[in-house]
């Protein structure tokens, strides 16, 4: 019983000597992280007001202040570490083998993080552009690091991983698009009659930009009919609403100035012998 009880205190005053020779350490290296936390703070306020007059897209200025306070972190868990005695080689070393294996059971994840890094890098579009990409398109809502979010005029949403852009062909209309409309008129139609109904049309609709100037023109000359295509610009938002616009106001007022839309015709003979 009594070296049990000797053990016992043995066990004890190690204990009390071990956490009167840690503790200080311990509660010094609390005192870093806690430095570091309110450090990396003030640096990322820091670079975000630097970065202001850059005017970064914002997607690109979140992602450097948060690098910038990951280093700051990362420098104060460092002194941390050493004011504890911990050795740093081989938990670097430790660290190294365990990202490799990470790495490879997330390639995918991976690829579409450095994909965002080009395309924020690179910024072929940015956020409110109307985007045309693997055989989707959309206006650009949100880039970030793994994906990028496109909305359509049904408010929708498509959610495309980066890696699925990079590389690929891209159109990029801006934030306003040119309509491709068409209209189909008889041949023996006044042209000059037709095409002053049109542009007046282009004129009364408020959500048609004048500059630039829409395009009025005959295309082709078709069996029964002469083409002519209407591009008027709009800003991306109004596409569908304005080309359902125009399509109604040229049945209206073609119909009220007696220009005919003839539907397709075929002349067929019949040869008796």
């Amino acid at each position: 019983m009594d070296k049990q009880l000797a053990m016992v205190g043995q066990l004890q005053a190690a204990v009390i000597n071990q956490a009167v020779s840690f503790g200080p350490r311990l509660f010094v290296a609390l005192l870093i992280l806690v430095a570091g936390y309110y450090a990396g703070a003030w640096v990322g306020r820091f670079v975000r007001r630097l970065l202001q007059p850059f005017g970064l897209e914002p997607a690109l200025s979140l992602l450097l202040v948060r690098i910038a306070r990951l280093v700051i972190l990362a420098l104060f868990g460092v002194l941390a570490l050493q004011n504890l005695g911990v050795q740093l080689l081989p938990l670097i070393a430790g660290l190294g083998v365990a990202g490799a294996g990470v790495a490879l059971a997330m390639q995918g994840l991976l690829s579409n993080l450095v994909a965002g890094f080009v395309i924020i890098f690179s910024r072929p579009f940015r956020v409110g552009q109307y985007i045309s990409i693997v055989n989707v398109e959309g206006r650009v809502e949100e880039i970030s690091l793994f994906n990028t979010i496109l909305s359509h005029t049904d408010l929708s949403r498509v959610v495309i991983p980066n890696r699925k852009i990079v590389g690929e062909i891209l159109h990029n209309y801006g934030h306003v698009r040119q309509l491709d409309l068409e209209v189909h008129v008889a041949y023996d139609t006044d042209l000059g009659q037709a095409f002053a109904t049109l542009q007046q049309i282009l004129r009364n609709n408020a959500l048609v930009l004048q500059e630039p100037a829409p395009l009025i023109q005959v295309t082709s000359l078709d069996d029964s009919s002469v083409k002519i295509c209407i591009k008027p610009w709009v800003n991306v938002p109004d596409c569908a609403r304005v080309a359902g616009e125009i399509n109604q106001a040229i049945l209206e007022r073609f119909r009220d100035n007696g220009i005919a839309i003839p539907l397709p015709q075929r002349e067929v003979r019949l040869i008796q012998r």
